[in-house]
């Protein structure tokens, strides 16, 4: 009796794995962008946080934070919250917060 061998052939292996790079080499740089625009929204969500606990600091001091630190010595905001996640400093300016 003759066996029937039934495989992938060496050319539809190289066809498989040359669409799945390709689809990667298409993909890859839209990750980047996303993530670059998902870091640029969490540090304007941030400063909402601290424009939150500036005025907070307002009602409770009758003026505004000379500085970030005040907000943190006086627990209005955790130290990891005066930093962006891409490394931007949050500063206060004239009652508001910005980052660099």
């Amino acid at each position: 009796m003759k066996k029937n061998y039934q495989a992938f052939t060496l050319l539809e292996m190289i066809v498989v794995v040359l669409i799945i790079s390709v689809l990667f080499l298409l993909t890859i740089p839209n990750v980047a962008k996303v993530m670059d625009s998902v870091e640029g929204v969490g540090c304007e969500a941030l400063t909402k946080v601290v424009d939150a606990a500036i005025v907070e600091f307002k009602l409770d001091y009758g003026e505004y934070p000379a500085s970030i630190e005040d907000l943190v010595s006086g627990g209005y905001l955790s130290s990891d919250q005066t930093k962006c996640s891409s490394g931007e400093a949050i500063s206060i300016s004239n009652g508001h917060a910005t980052y660099n």
